[in-house]
């Protein structure tokens, strides 16, 4: 006998109602709630995510055609157009913004290191996204004359490739600028390209103990202290130890590196800015190589998850739909590093989306999706044995 509750349902189970009303009561999420749980509203969200649904209409429908099964969920009905309008528009989206905190540390403290180098320190890469938006339906995120944006910063944990946190803006606010705000542990090593130049940002980081690998500009002023041995490598091509500084600036109180690379696959040549005076020339490339993953990481949210068209027009619905997203992609991110079968994250998400309410081991049809569950397959050799019998 079958005796496992639905796919979503244990896909709820990552996150502890215990607590989850412990945030509800700490964000006062449902101070003038009525009847509609903040458990409800996050069930119905996710499900917005994993079930690909596009409107408000698809995600009320898709749940009312599961009535049923709704008991294993933890909400007694499906919610009222309306009302999930209604809550997405007014409940604190920091309520989402917790949960996702809360889910990164269990994931992260779960997750094998994937290491490519034999350091110790967190590698992290920054970098932010648009999100385009209608300037006249969202006209709180004015980006130009006929477009609006939204923009979504990132830090991605290397380790897993988990996004650590993020800041979601309106389109015209400045990466470097949200990034001046962030505090990050020492000795990790920040990757970011040269949108994020701040030369006392830099001297900053380096001050605190980070470090931080980047791309120089090419109208960048400096004076060079020290000329360093070449690696046999026939890429690097320039290795300096290097002192910034401008016109309308003080020359920076540190020495940083300056490391030019030949890129042979674009045939271009890359000059490179770090403030890690230890490293091999080699090491600090491949580490600006990794800067990549972070735009796969984007590239993955928008086309799995549902990060370009939003059932909300208001700012506070618009930061719960992506806060959602990102938690969705914890998950999907967990349960592929779990599966013995090889997904890819596209496959997963499709697939996902047509057993969510399959009653079946979760972890059992992750490793074999392809397989029929223990009881179909007896009744089904059943079934042939007793065909080849009456032969």
């Amino acid at each position: 006998m079958n005796r496992v509750c639905s796919i979503f349902s244990q896909i709820l189970q990552f996150f502890p109602r215990l607590q989850f009303e412990e945030l509800v009561r700490q964000y006062r999420a449902e101070r003038h709630a009525r009847g509609f749980t903040c458990w409800g509203q996050f069930v119905a969200m996710l499900f917005c995510q994993l079930g690909q649904a596009q409107s408000l209409r698809e995600i009320c429908g898709g749940l009312a055609a599961c009535e049923g099964k709704l008991r294993h969920l933890g909400i007694p009905q499906a919610p009222k157009r309306s009302t999930l309008a209604y809550a997405n528009a007014h409940r604190p989206w920091t309520l989402f913004q917790a949960i996702f905190e809360r889910l990164y540390a269990r994931f992260q403290a779960a997750l094998a290191p994937r290491r490519k180098f034999r350091f110790r320190n967190r590698l992290l890469s920054i970098d932010g996204t648009l999100i385009d938006l209608c300037s006249t339906v969202f006209d709180w995120a004015a980006y130009q004359r006929t477009k609006g944006a939204a923009k979504l910063h990132l830090v991605l944990d290397h380790q897993g490739y988990l996004p650590k946190f993020a800041v979601i803006t309106e389109g015209k606010r400045s990466e470097v600028t949200v990034a001046r705000a962030w505090e990050f542990e020492p000795g990790s090593i920040l990757i970011f390209d040269k949108g994020y130049v701040d030369y006392q940002w830099f001297e900053r980081l380096t001050q605190q103990g980070v470090f931080f690998v980047t791309r120089m500009r090419v109208d960048a002023a400096y004076e060079v202290i020290e000329e360093r041995s070449l690696p046999s490598h026939p890429s690097i091509r320039r290795d300096q130890v290097i002192r910034l500084g401008s016109r309308n600036w003080r020359r920076m109180k540190v020495n940083l590196r300056c490391i030019e690379v030949w890129d042979a696959e674009r045939e271009r040549m890359l000059v490179l800015l770090t403030n890690h005076l230890q490293f091999a020339a080699t090491t600090i490339s491949e580490i600006y190589r990794q800067r990549w993953q972070i735009e796969l990481f984007f590239r993955a949210l928008k086309q799995s998850l549902r990060v370009k068209t939003f059932v909300g027009t208001s700012a506070n619905a618009l930061k719960i739909q992506i806060w959602t997203a990102l938690i969705a992609m914890l998950v999907l991110k967990y349960l592929q590093w779990r599966a013995r079968f090889g997904w890819s994250l596209s496959n997963l998400v499709a697939l996902l989306r047509q057993q969510l309410f399959v009653y079946r081991d979760l972890f059992a049809w992750l490793d074999e999706p392809f397989e029929p569950p223990p009881a179909l397959q007896g009744i089904h050799d059943a079934q042939l044995s007793l065909s080849f019998s009456q032969v």
